[in-house]
């Protein structure tokens, strides 16, 4: 087994302890919870890394890294939404997002073209981890203007970058839903 397997299954393994710290909390937990959080999402850049760097591609790690990448990210949100930190037509936003690009990548593969990360989701995925992490910290509810706190601007940033980088996917890939691609 690769570096790169082994730190996406270490990734694996962190997401049930992460839900764990944030459904049974005790002191310390959160905390700790920030911190599984932010390990996790720094395997996902190391992973990728070395997979490239030390050519440990492997079939495993094409579907199990942007699994666990997806399990994460939908675990913290859904978590969210439990708390009320994050409202569900936010969380369905973000979490079709994640589906409906797969699915664009599954009929491109389909049709014998990859589809490779773009920038506006790049973005987005790095936005996303820095705003779950603000989110995640004890600093969370602090009014900016009004009602309005770091989860409200949290959310509005994941949820704009979502819709952006959604759409550039599709836009850039329209060809894939001519009518010769569909049959």
């Amino acid at each position: 087994m690769t570096t790169a397997n082994k730190l996406t299954i270490l990734r694996m393994v962190m997401i049930p302890v992460f839900v764990l710290l944030m459904m049974f909390p005790f002191k310390g937990s959160a905390w700790i919870a920030l911190a599984i959080f932010i390990i996790a999402s720094v395997t996902d850049f190391v992973d990728g890394y070395i997979a490239r760097k030390y050519n440990q591609v492997t079939n495993f790690g094409k579907f199990m890294d942007p699994l666990a990448d997806k399990l994460l990210v939908t675990a913290a949100i859904l978590l969210f939404v439990e708390s009320g930190q994050c409202p569900a037509w936010c969380a369905l936003i973000i979490i079709a997002r994640e589906f409906a690009v797969t699915a664009l990548r599954l009929i491109a593969v389909n049709s014998g073209i990859v589809i490779a990360a773009a920038w506006s989701g790049k973005i987005k995925t790095a936005s996303s981890i820095v705003a779950i992490c603000l989110m995640l910290s004890p600093w969370h509810d602090i009014a900016l203007a009004g009602r309005f706190d770091i989860d409200a601007l949290c959310v509005l940033v994941m949820t704009v970058l979502t819709v952006w980088s959604g759409a550039e996917y599709f836009i850039k890939n329209k060809v894939l839903f001519s009518a010769d691609k569909m049959k």
